[in-house]
């Protein structure tokens, strides 16, 4: 059996970041607000830790993620500040959303977060060669 390189893990993680976002449509269209809304967090979650697992940056909790995004790509000008923030925010939606009691998000608000969820999705993939994925 050979060994996995970094490249089947970023293509996994991009792939299952995809995947994860036709979750979100499914969510989206039968009203599943919170959990359109987490699953919008993982999906971004998948791609940036692809973009990470790429630029061979070791992270170890989902504030890392975080924390990185902002030190290596936002002040790099690599990702837009408004996109991370988009990341920011959705990690604290999610939080909310699985973890407190009479946290229900509507509507606007879910479909609103989907079309930056895209773009955050996009934007790691032009960071990410086209060879890998």
């Amino acid at each position: 059996m050979s060994e996995l390189k970094p490249e089947d893990y970023i293509k996994y993680r991009i792939e299952l970041a995809e995947k994860t976002l036709e979750e979100v449509q499914s969510h989206l269209d039968n009203g599943f607000w919170n959990t359109a809304i987490n699953r919008m967090y993982y999906t971004c979650f998948y791609a940036i830790g692809a973009l990470l697992i790429k630029d061979n940056i070791p992270v170890r909790s989902h504030t890392g993620v975080r924390q990185q995004i902002g030190q290596r790509y936002v002040k790099n000008g690599l990702i837009d500040r408004e996109i991370a923030k988009h990341f920011t925010e959705l990690f604290e939606k999610r939080n909310k959303g699985d973890y407190n009691d009479f946290i229900d998000y509507d509507e606007v608000e879910a479909k609103n977060y989907f079309p930056k969820t895209v773009s955050l999705v996009e934007r790691v993939k032009e960071l990410i060669s086209d060879s890998l994925i």
